[in-house]
């Protein structure tokens, strides 16, 4: 959740930092710091809100520091919860949980010391000074023994002109070109000519111009190189008013540089073979991710007639599932950092399924567990609300579909010039804007929906609720009446998502239950017939319904986005929410 950022060369070390903090704001911006050390002394400066409150801190001098930009997990949102976090001579930034830190409160307070914060990280500087007898690597080493949980640490000790680094399940960069930096994503590295992964239970050193690694041992160990794209750290909304903007004009263009064909490019040979020989199939995911696998398994099981399993994530772990021979796992994470994902993808790989990662970030810790990789190609996405990145998921998980039913000898629709339907989708989804009176003034609002329509359903009303604050629900449009329908009134918004003309009308019966309850009804489909009978209505392009949610998304994306202008909010920066979920 959290960022963290450092920095160690010859400028002055406050605006580099208060540069990486605002590219990494979309992890957290309850609370933010930064500390600058100069001539052996460390000081600190930290605000409630975001980033902007921080630029007070640009007086500070020094060519060495770290930074923090919090999501709040331990402690509620306030300055004296802020990272940076001191104990004598140690102060540290810290993106984690650390589960037994009310032990470990407890055991200093015997000894007298004393706390400043509610936070949970606290504890960690508190454990690191009191080992702080020589070098501060093995201080750290000995305090992160102690440690349950997950962390990414960067530390200052006071005298010591270098950073310290520790890592346990939260991801941790370091660059290398003008000047040594530290981040928890690859775009507030800023420009750098080398870049390197912290593994688990790694530590590192920056002094001087050089990053030493070091195992968990503390023994020399040789980092590997990422590959990264530079354009990563492109951070402007260009003609564009907000980054959710932005990154749904995109979605034509990452369709179409998702484009892949599993069965015949060379590339993906090997995976092909494990399609091949799959005879199960689960996917793992969170939020936005687990809607893509929702429609995934729509597909897989039509398409390809294999029997295709869809679990929560941060709900797999926990109930002892069931692994057989021939299982293909393909765990799907925007970011590959989300720590109840990785957690469930590496328990299926352990009971012997083959981990395939679905991702944006080709370089994360889910890529690196994996024995297949697919990326998305999505390009980097800065909203907290998922849109175009869901929108290459689909893709990506249809080409899937496509091979496996390829590889037992099925025919599949052919895949579209989706990037074409996408972009008219695009224009048409514009008419949602006139809606947004009547979702503005709601108290509650309904999606609906049956087969792949219903997991549209769930994923407009998921946009609509995390960036709104609407209070939001999909269904199954056959189960509104089972109970939904005492919560109807007059004028409450429902939208109904109708591309399957088998069951569409089975959709309208719905529609009707709800319109004769004083509900007022949006649609989203592309029949023309059907749009005709309404008056608030979306016609999309006509796409193969097995494929449909890759463009019926996009309205309920576009009415997600201007009920939250209409509500007064901003739709890059939901409360409460972060758009890289690192912890579980």
């Amino acid at each position: 959740m959290c960022g963290i950022v450092g920095y160690l060369g010859k400028k002055q070390a406050a605006g580099a930092l208060l540069e990486g903090l605002y590219r990494l704001e979309y992890r957290g911006y309850d609370s933010a710091g930064v500390a600058v050390m100069d001539e052996n002394v460390i000081r600190i400066v930290r605000r409630k809100g975001r980033v902007k409150e921080l630029e007070c801190a640009r007086h500070l001098v020094g060519n060495i520091g770290i930074g923090h930009t919090r999501w709040a997990t331990h402690g509620s949102p306030s300055e004296k919860n802020a990272h940076p976090h001191r104990f004598g001579r140690v102060v540290l930034v810290h993106n984690g949980i650390i589960e037994n830190a009310h032990a470990l409160k407890e055991e200093c307070l015997t000894r007298g010391e004393e706390f400043s914060s509610e936070t949970d990280s606290e504890v960690i500087a508190h454990l690191i000074e009191r080992y702080l007898t020589g070098d501060p690597l093995l201080a750290i080493k000995k305090a992160c023994e102690r440690l349950q949980g997950s962390y990414a640490l960067a530390v200052l000790i006071e005298g010591k002109h270098a950073i310290y680094l520790a890592r346990k399940k939260s991801p941790l960069l370091v660059g290398k070109g003008e000047a040594l930096l530290v981040a928890s994503d690859l775009p507030a590295l800023g420009n750098i000519s080398h870049a390197y992964a912290l593994e688990d239970g790694q530590f590192a050193l920056l002094k001087g111009d050089e990053i030493a690694f070091y195992d968990g041992e503390l023994r020399p160990v040789s980092p590997k190189e990422i590959a990264f794209d530079r354009e990563e750290g492109e951070k402007e909304t260009l003609c564009f008013e907000h980054f959710m903007q932005k990154e749904m004009a995109e979605i034509p263009a990452v369709l179409a540089r998702s484009e892949v064909d599993f069965a015949t490019d060379s590339r993906f040979s090997d995976f092909y073979r494990v399609l091949c020989q799959t005879e199960y199939i689960q996917i793992v995911a969170c939020g936005t991710a687990f809607h893509a696998g929702l429609c995934a398994k729509e597909a897989i099981e039509r398409l390809a007639r294999i029997s295709c399993e869809v679990t929560v994530a941060s709900e797999y772990r926990y109930r002892d599932p069931i692994v057989k021979e021939n299982t293909l796992c393909i765990a799907v994470s925007q970011s590959g950092e989300t720590a109840d994902t990785i957690a469930a993808a590496l328990l299926s790989k352990e009971k012997g399924a083959h981990l395939a990662a679905l991702t944006n970030v080709a370089y994360s810790s889910l890529t690196r567990a994996a024995d297949s990789v697919l990326c998305t190609n999505a390009g980097r996405e800065v909203a907290v609300a998922a849109t175009k990145s869901f929108n290459a998921q689909l893709f990506v998980l249809y080409s899937v579909a496509r091979a496996l039913a390829f590889s037992r000898g099925r025919e599949a629709p052919p895949m579209q010039c989706f990037s074409a339907l996408a972009y008219r989708a695009l224009e048409v989804a514009e008419e949602v804007r006139s809606w947004t009176p009547f979702f503005a003034a709601a108290k509650s609002a309904y999606f609906i929906g049956r087969g792949a329509d219903y997991v549209v359903a769930l994923e407009g009303s998921l946009k609509l609720k995390e960036i709104s604050y609407l209070p939001s629900e999909g269904y199954a449009a056959g189960e509104l009446k089972h109970g939904t329908l005492a919560l109807l009134e007059e004028g409450t918004p429902v939208v109904a998502i109708a591309t399957n003309e088998d069951l569409a009308e089975k959709t309208m019966n719905a529609v009707h239950e709800a319109r004769s309850r004083g509900a007022q009804i949006f649609l989203v489909t592309t029949l023309p017939g059907l749009a005709a009978r309404e008056e608030h209505s979306v016609l999309l392009p006509p796409i193969d319904e097995v494929y449909s949610p890759l463009i019926s998304v996009i309205p309920l994306q576009k009415l997600a986005y201007y009920t939250a202008l209409a509500r007064g909010n901003d739709p890059d920066k939901p409360r409460n929410l972060a758009k890289s979920v690192t912890v579980e």
